[in-house]
């Protein structure tokens, strides 16, 4: 409904896609998405929308609505709370995203590690004067010697992620 309303409004306005998200500070492909429904502004940015088509919120969300009366406060209330439970949830599911990515990354390093460990730097006994074992030697030895310098910051920012990402309660 809001996105068949958006896209009457915004056309009987004159409005270009464009148009109206230069209006709203947002790039064209979000009132697109808008408009197709694939996704739903805040109701802080259907405000905006609201004062960018010099339209009541009320005829946005489907209601022909001339004074606004408390019934329909009640109606568009509830239509926003729905809304902005649709962003929570989605708000929601990224931050499990990426506390399951830092975890990933966390154990991909600490894995990496372990496997320098274990192989105890073989290139260091092999023949540098054959130039290609000497470029590949230097290119394992410079990898190896950037990771283990960078890899205590990745576990610590990675630990500290997944820490500020778990689930509460």
């Amino acid at each position: 409904m809001l996105n068949e309303n958006l896209k009457a409004v915004r056309k009987s306005k004159g409005l270009s896609q464009q148009e109206l998200a230069v209006k709203l500070n947002v790039v064209r492909q979000t009132i697109s998405k808008w408009e197709q429904g694939l996704s739903v502004p805040d109701s802080d940015m259907l405000l905006s929308i609201s004062e960018a088509l010099e339209t009541p919120v009320s005829t946005l969300l489907g209601e022909n609505v001339i004074v606004p009366e408390a019934d329909d406060l009640k109606a568009i209330s509830a239509k926003l709370e729905v809304i902005n439970l649709q962003l929570a949830q989605r708000k929601i599911t990224r931050k499990r995203i990426l506390h399951w990515l830092l975890i990933s990354l966390f154990v991909v390093t600490t894995a990496v590690f372990a496997i320098f460990l274990a192989l105890e730097s073989p290139y260091l006994g092999w023949d540098y004067g054959d130039p290609e074992t000497a470029v590949l030697g230097v290119a394992v030895h410079s990898f190896e010697w950037l990771f283990v310098r960078i890899s205590p910051f990745i576990l610590i920012g990675a630990a500290i992620g997944i820490f500020l990402t778990r689930k509460k309660g």
